[in-house]
């Protein structure tokens, strides 16, 4: 299991992805967000295949696919959240925290 809590950022929403897996292949994506944008899009984000999500180009994803009817924001960092919580529900990645350091 992989728990990944996204801070958007300015727009001050929260996500938290829960992605499972019994077979480390299959993964099973149960979320939360205060976006009422990515709200829209619970329905249809709710599984994948680990294997065939990650290593495809970033446009032929599911969750680009999903994701970018919805949200507003081409930087929102939903996108990689999603592909964080798949790649260690399904025995691909470590589980490690990712930052962005904004400056201006």
């Amino acid at each position: 299991m992989a728990t990944v809590t996204v801070h958007a950022g300015v727009c001050g929403f929260v996500t938290t992805i829960t992605a499972t897996s019994d077979d480390g292949q299959n993964v099973s994506i149960a979320w939360k967000t205060t976006c009422p944008h990515a709200e829209k899009a619970k329905a249809e984000l709710t599984g994948v295949d680990a294997f065939t999500e990650i290593f495809r180009k970033p446009a032929e994803t599911t969750v680009y696919a999903v994701l970018s009817r919805y949200l507003v924001h081409t930087a929102c960092p939903l996108y990689s959240g999603f592909f964080k919580a798949i790649e260690v529900a399904g025995g691909l990645a470590l589980p490690r925290n990712v930052t962005m350091k904004i400056e201006a």
